[in-house]
């Protein structure tokens, strides 16, 4: 075994290897606290004819590491991962892959299962540390070691690796991957920050991350694994000269605002130089395919590095046309319709009451959240056709980044007390769609009515690198993405930044470049939001026709079970006699959702009267429950029984009580007494006072009188 330790903010880190899972190729056990996070890296052969790297990152999170039993009643184990468990695998997906060598084809399998999970630290840091260092002790080729931190910020004090405690304090919650060049990665909620502190935030990181590096470097000496050779496969040096005389043709090809166009004369340029060079190159038609895929990418660097032009004919700094549209649906409580260029979005908001959170089942502390945002990315989004199975690894990181990104601006519960949804649907996409969601989920937010203190807005920045020169573009399209260097999405307001999201393809990334991205970000966050406040400046001061309203009633938690009945039977029944939505919270509050407002009014009302203490001297409006030969029983209200004596139901003397009143009747009555076993008596309150009881006429003695003639009782029940 072989271990090695690292102390970061005064609490130590632990790496081993060596015990566990001695058959993968590469294992490490990180632990932080009692937080204890297993990586595995195992490769196999690259299967025939494949062209992209196959590697797969799965978070496996067993609940037994926080002591939970997973799952419902019926199905008593983990299935689908979690969000959380999606998130944190891509994360660290998005950590390594640039660090393998390019052209390596080797299927690489690396599996991170947390094994114990404390309630003090989160195990998604852990991961990308044990995950790098399992690479690096493997014989797997891998161009790390690489290492993660996450920061936090309390009391102006930056925090490395926060507990969670601290992190709910902190306005900031920033992830910093890096290696020994710099950034690779990094991944952002906050409280509308200003970039200025989050550049200090990733400055103070930088020492964390060094440790870290260094300690998989001394565990890599101790027991690291000699690295299976390999080099990229060379292409032939005269297909690359004979390809190089086509670079001006490809560039004209490039250049085309409009996506589908322009890819289309591109393939067809590649095709008719393909045939060109086939019957010179018979017997080489993949190294010529990707002599020309490394031309065209050459020449997209070129075009923008040297002339400072983007494939649609933009400047660095500029960004695509905007438009912005809202109350597009009728029967949605808030809809907007935001589009960049070719880059299409529709968002949807649904309210709905505080009982439709959602609940959350993983090792985190988290047990529900109340606004969730979902985004779908249809293949008729690109023109493609492949079956739909629901949402992708890609889906839930881009909802969840647009979830983040408007968190910061969201009214508090007791402010809004809704449950907020919001689905993002891309109709048409040529690239950052995820940052066009945060556009168009705020706007549908405002036209919903719902309270957000501000607008927010997303924008992309990527980077072309060159051997001694840079440059950064705003709101990036496809081509810029899949052939540039970074992808880096920022969030925010005019205040500051709520989220960000950056992956990079280069080696990492220095100061002075983050700095001048976040600059660059923030002038165009700034004329973005100028675009949405022109559409809707501000939330609407109604919510609309169809969205429910929902009215808040305070009573004493040792009530509650009045509210809800035996088995929930007046619940139920009030929800379903009124249609209406009714939630109840264990500290008292009830909420009640109705799009009809004396529907609500009627339920409180009833809710009122359920919870409020019969007293002396009030006056009900209340229902025959049931009679006897003494009087009737009135429900005052559920569950709550009053009995009006046979001598009180009207003026003058009855023979029988259902000569005046029958069950079902109704009736005005007033307390007039209740005895000290809580008996409720009660006369009519519609007729003028009535004298003492009529000669010959007792007051009732119990609950259900004296006894009758023969032994029975007097409403003819058996005893």
């Amino acid at each position: 075994m072989a271990a090695e330790t690292v102390e970061l903010a005064g609490r130590p880190l632990a790496l081993e290897s060596g015990t566990l899972a001695k058959q993968a190729h590469g294992a490490v056990c990180v632990r932080l606290g009692d937080t204890i996070v297993l990586a595995t890296a195992v490769s196999a052969q690259p299967r025939e004819g494949i062209d992209f790297f196959p590697l797969t990152v799965e978070f496996e999170a067993k609940m037994y590491a926080a002591g939970k039993i997973p799952g419902t009643r019926y199905v008593r184990r983990e299935g689908r991962p979690a969000e959380s468990s999606i998130l944190a695998g891509r994360r660290i997906d998005r950590c390594l892959r640039p660090f393998f060598p390019k052209g390596y084809r080797n299927e690489v399998q690396i599996i991170v299962t947390p094994l114990s999970a404390d309630p003090e630290n989160p195990t998604d840091i852990p991961g990308i540390i044990a995950a790098s260092a399992a690479l690096s002790i493997s014989p797997i080729p891998f161009n790390g070691p690489i290492a993660a931190v996450r920061m936090a910020k309390v009391a102006d004090q930056f925090i490395v690796n926060p507990t969670f405690q601290q992190l709910d304090e902190s306005e900031l919650d920033l992830i910093v991957a890096g290696d020994k060049n710099g950034i690779i990665m990094l991944e952002a909620t906050a409280d509308q920050v200003p970039e200025e502190a989050l550049l200090g935030a990733v400055e103070a990181a930088r020492p964390a991350l060094a440790d870290i590096i260094a300690a998989q470097e001394r565990l890599v000496a101790q027991v690291g694994k000699e690295k299976t050779a390999f080099s990229a496969p060379e292409i032939a040096a005269e297909i690359v000269e004979a390809v190089r005389p086509f670079g001006y043709e490809l560039e004209a090809a490039l250049v085309n605002p409009d996506k589908q166009a322009r890819e289309a004369a591109v393939d067809e340029k590649l095709a008719e130089i393909s045939a060109k060079l086939a019957e010179q190159f018979p017997e080489s038609a993949a190294q010529v395919k990707e002599a020309l895929e490394r031309l065209l990418d050459g020449e997209f660097r070129r075009l923008v590095l040297e002339k400072g032009l983007r494939p649609d004919g933009r400047s660095p700094e500029q960004i695509r046309p905007i438009t912005c549209e809202v109350s597009l649906l009728p029967r949605a409580h808030g809809s907007a319709l935001f589009t960049r260029g070719q880059t299409q979005i529709l968002s949807t908001v649904t309210l709905g009451g505080v009982g439709e959170e959602q609940l959350i089942d993983d090792l985190g502390i988290e047990e529900s959240k109340r606004y969730m945002h979902h985004y779908n990315f249809p293949p008729y989004s690109v023109g493609e056709v492949r079956p739909l199975r629901g949402p992708s690894r890609r889906d839930v990181g881009h909802g969840s980044l647009a979830e983040r990104a408007l968190l910061a601006v969201l009214p508090e519960e007791e402010e809004f007390p809704y449950t907020i949804r919001v689905v993002s649907d891309v109709l048409e996409s040529n690239g950052s769609s995820s940052m066009a969601s945060v556009c168009g989920s705020s706007v549908a937010l405002m036209d919903a009515g719902v309270p957000i203190r501000t607008a927010v807005a997303g924008i992309s920045i990527g980077l072309v690198r060159g051997e001694d020169n840079y440059r950064l573009l705003t709101d990036i399209q496809g081509i810029e993405d899949r052939n540039g260097d970074m992808d880096f999405k920022i969030a925010g307001t005019q205040e500051g930044v709520t989220a960000i999201q950056m992956d990079i393809k280069c080696k990492g990334l220095s100061q002075e470049i983050l700095q001048a991205a976040f600059s660059q970000a923030r002038a165009a966050r700034q004329q973005i939001l100028e675009k949405m406040n022109a559409c809707l400046a501000a939330p609407r001061a109604d919510l609309a026709p169809h969205a429910p309203r929902i009215y808040t009633l305070e009573i004493d938690p040792e009530k509650i079970g009045a509210v809800i009945g035996t088995g929930g039977r007046v619940i139920r029944k009030m929800q379903s006699d009124y249609d209406v939505k009714i939630d109840v919270e264990d500290d008292g509050r009830i909420f009640v959702a109705a799009t009809d407002a004396a529907s609500a009014q009627a339920v409180l009302k009833e809710i009122e009267a359920l919870t409020k203490e019969i007293e002396v001297g009030e006056v009900y409006t209340g229902k025959v429950v049931r009679t006897a030969p003494f009087g009737a029983f009135i429900e005052l209200a559920p569950g709550k029984d009053g009995l009006l004596h046979i001598s009180q139901i009207a003026q003058g003397r009855i023979e029988r009580v259902e000569d005046v009143l029958n069950v079902g009747d109704t009736v005005e009555v007033k307390v007039s007494e209740i005895d000290p076993q809580g008996k409720v008596r009660l006369i009519r309150n519609d007729l003028p006072p009535m004298g003492p009881p009529a000669s010959g006429s007792r007051p009732p003695r119990d609950r259900e009188e004296g006894r009758g003639p023969r032994g029975r009782s007097s409403d003819n029940r058996r005893r």
